[in-house]
């Protein structure tokens, strides 16, 4: 006798949240079958808004943050200082610092970190696009490094020193008010606010 399974679009779909980051197969099952049998679930509804969301975000080609093809609205924003820039490491980074409301300069998102461990090396991330920014800025520019506290923030930051030391900026770094191996995105907005008032010079 074969043993009972779901048929095949129910496989294919748990399939699909299983790759989703935090998703594990128990998860995945139950996702499934929620959005194919809840009243509460729009399944097209939610297909939709997902095909709309990848057909028109993109990364903004000067900060790396989600834009659209009207714009990036942190570059597009004039009331923002221009001779602050923070450097993050992904373009979720730039949200607890917004909700913190401590940082009202420009941002520029890296893409990740180095690793060599996860093959992630400096030519995977917007280094160059960086030095760019720095080199083209008319007058000094204070980089803030607001970068995780782990091994391949602190790795990261350590490089870009090396590359920023003698250019046209200032560079500063978060105060450690970050918990040890966490990164922005796990902290609240006191400890960011901390961080951002405490930043040091390098």
């Amino acid at each position: 006798m074969n043993r009972a399974d779901f048929p095949e679009a129910v496989r294919s779909l748990v399939g699909e949240l299983k790759r989703l980051p935090g998703i594990g197969p128990r998860s995945a099952e139950r996702i499934a079958v929620w959005l194919l049998q809840s009243p509460k679930a729009d399944p097209i509804g939610l297909a939709n808004v997902l095909q709309t969301a990848k057909e028109t975000i993109r990364p903004c080609q000067v900060c790396g943050f989600f834009a659209t093809a009207e714009g990036c609205g942190i570059c597009d924003d004039p009331k923002r200082d221009e001779q602050m820039l923070c450097v993050v490491e992904q373009a979720t980074d730039v949200l607890p610092l917004e909700r913190s409301g401590s940082f009202r300069g420009r941002y520029h998102c890296l893409g990740g970190k180095l690793s060599p461990l996860d093959r992630v090396s400096p030519e995977d991330l917007r280094i160059p696009a960086l030095l760019r920014r720095v080199d083209a800025a008319a007058d000094e520019i204070e980089v803030v490094l607001a970068l995780g506290s782990d091994v391949e923030g602190e790795a990261t930051a350590n490089y870009l020193v090396e590359l920023l030391r003698g250019r046209n900026c200032r560079l500063t770094r978060i105060a450690q008010g970050l918990p040890a191996g966490g990164g922005l995105e796990h902290a609240d907005e006191l400890t960011l606010i901390r961080a951002m008032q405490g930043r040091r010079s390098i």
